[in-house]
C-alpha cells in the first residue's frame, strides 16, 4: 500500500476528525482558511436568522 493512497484528493473539502498525518503545512493552511470561511458563513446565517426572529417578535408585540 502506498502512502499517496492515504492522502486526500486535491480540492477535497475538509472532514471534521479526518487524519491530518499526510497533509503538508501548506495544505493545513488551506484547510484552516476554508474552515475560517465556513465559520464566517455560519455566523452570518445565524445573525440573519436572529435578526429575522427579532423583527418578527417586535412586530407581534406591537399588536
Amino acid at each position: 500500500m502506498f502512502a499517496d493512497e492515504d492522502r486526500p484528493e486535491p480540492g477535497q473539502r475538509h472532514e471534521i476528525g479526518c487524519d491530518l498525518t499526510f497533509l503538508s503545512a501548506g495544505e493545513l493552511e488551506e484547510r484552516i482558511a476554508l474552515l475560517h470561511e465556513e465559520i464566517r458563513r455560519l455566523e452570518a446565517e445565524k445573525s440573519s436568522k436572529t435578526s429575522s426572529r427579532s423583527t418578527a417578535e417586535s412586530f407581534f408585540k406591537q399588536k
